[in-house]
Protein backbone atom coordinates (compact mmCIF):
# COMPACT_ATOMS: atom_id res chain seq x y z
CA UNK A 1 0.00 0.00 0.00
CA UNK A 2 2.19 2.16 0.87
CA UNK A 3 4.96 1.62 -2.38
CA UNK A 4 1.83 1.86 -4.35
CA UNK A 5 1.00 5.62 -3.32
CA UNK A 6 4.87 6.22 -3.61
CA UNK A 7 4.72 5.37 -6.77
CA UNK A 8 1.82 7.47 -7.59
CA UNK A 9 3.23 10.71 -5.68
CA UNK A 10 6.39 9.91 -7.92
CA UNK A 11 4.23 10.20 -11.21
CA UNK A 12 2.67 13.23 -9.97
CA UNK A 13 6.11 15.03 -9.40
CA UNK A 14 7.20 14.06 -12.60
CA UNK A 15 4.32 15.62 -14.38
CA UNK A 16 4.68 18.80 -11.53
CA UNK A 17 8.82 19.33 -12.43
CA UNK A 18 8.35 19.00 -16.34
CA UNK A 19 5.51 21.46 -16.19
CA UNK A 20 7.12 24.30 -14.14
CA UNK A 21 10.31 23.08 -16.16
CA UNK A 22 14.01 25.15 -15.28
CA UNK A 23 12.73 27.90 -13.61
CA UNK A 24 10.55 25.55 -10.86
CA UNK A 25 14.05 23.41 -10.23
CA UNK A 26 15.80 27.16 -9.67
CA UNK A 27 12.99 28.27 -7.07
CA UNK A 28 12.36 24.66 -5.46
CA UNK A 29 15.96 24.47 -4.46
CA UNK A 30 16.54 27.86 -3.89
CA UNK A 31 13.86 27.24 -1.29
CA UNK A 32 15.14 24.13 -0.23
CA UNK A 33 18.90 25.56 0.60
CA UNK A 34 16.84 28.40 2.34
CA UNK A 35 15.38 28.69 5.95
CA UNK A 36 12.04 26.77 4.34
CA UNK A 37 14.24 23.21 4.44
CA UNK A 38 12.60 21.15 1.33
CA UNK A 39 13.50 17.82 0.94
CA UNK A 40 15.33 18.17 -2.58
CA UNK A 41 15.03 14.44 -3.37
CA UNK A 42 11.07 15.32 -4.72
CA UNK A 43 12.76 17.88 -7.07
CA UNK A 44 15.62 16.00 -8.44
CA UNK A 45 15.02 12.08 -8.46
CA UNK A 46 11.73 13.48 -10.84
CA UNK A 47 14.22 15.58 -12.87
CA UNK A 48 16.63 13.00 -13.51
CA UNK A 49 13.68 10.60 -14.94
CA UNK A 50 12.74 13.31 -17.03
CA UNK A 51 15.95 13.58 -18.44
CA UNK A 52 16.03 9.70 -19.29
CA UNK A 53 12.95 9.89 -21.05
CA UNK A 54 14.48 12.97 -23.13
CA UNK A 55 12.00 15.81 -22.01
CA UNK A 56 14.70 17.53 -20.15
CA UNK A 57 18.29 18.71 -20.63
CA UNK A 58 20.98 17.22 -17.88
CA UNK A 59 23.55 20.83 -18.18
CA UNK A 60 20.24 22.81 -17.96
CA UNK A 61 18.91 20.50 -14.92
CA UNK A 62 22.06 20.66 -12.90
CA UNK A 63 22.91 24.40 -13.49
CA UNK A 64 19.50 24.92 -11.87
CA UNK A 65 20.02 22.98 -8.99
CA UNK A 66 23.12 24.53 -8.32
CA UNK A 67 22.38 27.99 -8.94
CA UNK A 68 19.27 27.64 -6.58
CA UNK A 69 21.34 26.15 -4.23
CA UNK A 70 23.67 28.37 -3.94
CA UNK A 71 20.95 31.17 -3.61
CA UNK A 72 19.34 29.58 -0.79
CA UNK A 73 22.49 29.18 0.76
CA UNK A 74 23.34 32.55 0.25
CA UNK A 75 20.33 33.70 1.91
CA UNK A 76 20.82 31.93 5.12
CA UNK A 77 24.40 33.08 5.25
CA UNK A 78 24.08 36.39 4.98
CA UNK A 79 21.10 36.18 7.55
CA UNK A 80 23.12 34.60 10.04
CA UNK A 81 25.61 37.45 9.12
CA UNK A 82 23.91 40.40 9.67
CA UNK A 83 20.72 40.13 11.61
CA UNK A 84 21.53 36.15 13.40
CA UNK A 85 25.04 37.71 14.24
CA UNK A 86 23.99 41.07 16.17
CA UNK A 87 21.35 39.06 17.86
CA UNK A 88 23.68 36.26 19.08
CA UNK A 89 26.10 38.66 20.39
CA UNK A 90 23.59 41.43 22.13
CA UNK A 91 21.92 37.85 23.83
CA UNK A 92 25.74 36.74 24.94
CA UNK A 93 26.37 40.42 26.48
CA UNK A 94 23.14 40.35 28.49
CA UNK A 95 22.10 37.00 28.62
CA UNK A 96 24.69 34.68 27.88
CA UNK A 97 25.26 33.31 31.53
CA UNK A 98 21.61 32.21 31.56
CA UNK A 99 21.96 30.29 28.31
CA UNK A 100 24.99 29.11 29.47
CA UNK A 101 26.56 30.85 27.00
CA UNK A 102 30.08 32.79 26.80
CA UNK A 103 31.78 34.85 24.97
CA UNK A 104 35.02 32.76 25.50
CA UNK A 105 32.39 29.86 23.64
CA UNK A 106 31.43 32.14 20.70
CA UNK A 107 35.23 32.87 19.89
CA UNK A 108 36.20 28.93 19.66
CA UNK A 109 33.07 28.56 17.52
CA UNK A 110 34.50 31.36 15.54
CA UNK A 111 38.40 30.21 15.18
CA UNK A 112 36.58 26.42 14.54
CA UNK A 113 34.84 28.01 11.54
CA UNK A 114 38.41 29.60 10.51
CA UNK A 115 40.20 26.32 10.60
CA UNK A 116 37.56 23.58 9.60
CA UNK A 117 35.08 26.03 8.10
CA UNK A 118 35.68 24.27 4.48
CA UNK A 119 35.51 20.55 5.21
CA UNK A 120 32.45 21.23 7.22
CA UNK A 121 30.51 23.06 4.71
CA UNK A 122 31.61 20.32 1.90
CA UNK A 123 30.58 17.32 4.36
CA UNK A 124 27.31 19.31 6.08
CA UNK A 125 26.06 19.88 2.15
CA UNK A 126 25.96 16.15 1.61
CA UNK A 127 24.09 15.00 4.76
CA UNK A 128 20.67 15.06 4.79
CA UNK A 129 18.58 17.47 7.41
CA UNK A 130 21.97 19.35 7.92
CA UNK A 131 22.53 20.61 4.57
CA UNK A 132 20.18 23.28 4.56
CA UNK A 133 21.32 24.85 7.87
CA UNK A 134 25.10 24.32 7.58
CA UNK A 135 24.99 27.69 5.94
CA UNK A 136 23.72 29.24 9.58
CA UNK A 137 26.92 29.08 11.73
CA UNK A 138 28.97 29.48 8.41
CA UNK A 139 27.32 33.20 8.67
CA UNK A 140 28.07 33.15 12.34
CA UNK A 141 31.49 32.60 12.35
CA UNK A 142 31.85 34.88 9.02
CA UNK A 143 33.71 31.94 7.38
CA UNK A 144 34.87 33.60 4.28
CA UNK A 145 32.35 34.52 1.26
CA UNK A 146 34.40 33.07 -1.61
CA UNK A 147 35.48 30.15 0.87
CA UNK A 148 31.54 29.53 1.11
CA UNK A 149 30.41 29.75 -2.06
CA UNK A 150 33.58 27.99 -3.49
CA UNK A 151 32.56 24.48 -0.78
CA UNK A 152 28.89 25.10 -0.89
CA UNK A 153 28.81 24.37 -4.49
CA UNK A 154 31.57 21.61 -4.35
CA UNK A 155 28.94 19.94 -2.10
CA UNK A 156 25.78 20.72 -3.51
CA UNK A 157 26.41 20.09 -6.73
CA UNK A 158 27.76 16.70 -5.70
CA UNK A 159 24.03 16.10 -4.14
CA UNK A 160 22.51 17.06 -6.59
CA UNK A 161 24.62 14.68 -9.38
CA UNK A 162 23.70 12.18 -6.85
CA UNK A 163 19.67 12.74 -6.89
CA UNK A 164 19.80 13.51 -10.92
CA UNK A 165 21.52 10.34 -11.58
CA UNK A 166 19.26 8.26 -8.92
CA UNK A 167 16.32 9.17 -11.00
CA UNK A 168 18.07 8.94 -14.35
CA UNK A 169 18.45 5.03 -13.57
CA UNK A 170 15.85 4.22 -11.27
CA UNK A 171 13.24 7.12 -11.75
CA UNK A 172 10.81 4.78 -13.45
CA UNK A 173 11.37 2.47 -11.45
CA UNK A 174 9.15 4.04 -8.17
CA UNK A 175 9.04 0.54 -6.41
CA UNK A 176 12.91 0.07 -6.47
CA UNK A 177 13.28 3.49 -4.99
CA UNK A 178 10.66 3.17 -1.80
CA UNK A 179 12.20 -0.60 -1.06
CA UNK A 180 15.87 0.19 -1.19
CA UNK A 181 15.90 4.33 0.03
CA UNK A 182 17.12 3.43 3.48
CA UNK A 183 20.22 1.88 1.87
CA UNK A 184 20.51 4.67 -0.34
CA UNK A 185 20.51 6.72 2.81
CA UNK A 186 23.21 4.86 4.53
CA UNK A 187 25.82 4.33 1.35
CA UNK A 188 25.45 7.96 1.25
CA UNK A 189 26.30 7.94 5.23
CA UNK A 190 29.32 5.91 4.37
CA UNK A 191 30.74 8.29 1.73
CA UNK A 192 30.35 11.45 3.74
CA UNK A 193 32.72 9.11 6.87
CA UNK A 194 34.96 7.90 4.44
CA UNK A 195 35.34 11.81 3.17
CA UNK A 196 36.06 12.80 6.87
CA UNK A 197 38.21 9.93 7.79
CA UNK A 198 40.53 11.42 4.82
CA UNK A 199 40.63 14.27 6.03
CA UNK A 200 41.19 13.82 9.42
CA UNK A 201 44.17 10.93 8.61
CA UNK A 202 45.53 14.05 6.35
CA UNK A 203 45.72 16.62 9.37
Amino acid sequence: MIIELFSQFVNLLLNFINSIGYVGIFLGMTIESSFFPFPSEIILIPAGALIASGEMNFSFVIISALLGSLLGAMINFFLALYLGRTAVDFIVSKYGKLFFITKKGIEKSDNYFKKHGEITTFIGRLIPGIRQIISIPAGFSRMNFFKFILFTGLGAGIWSLFLIYLGYFFGNNSFWIAKNISYIIFFISLIILMIYILYKKRK
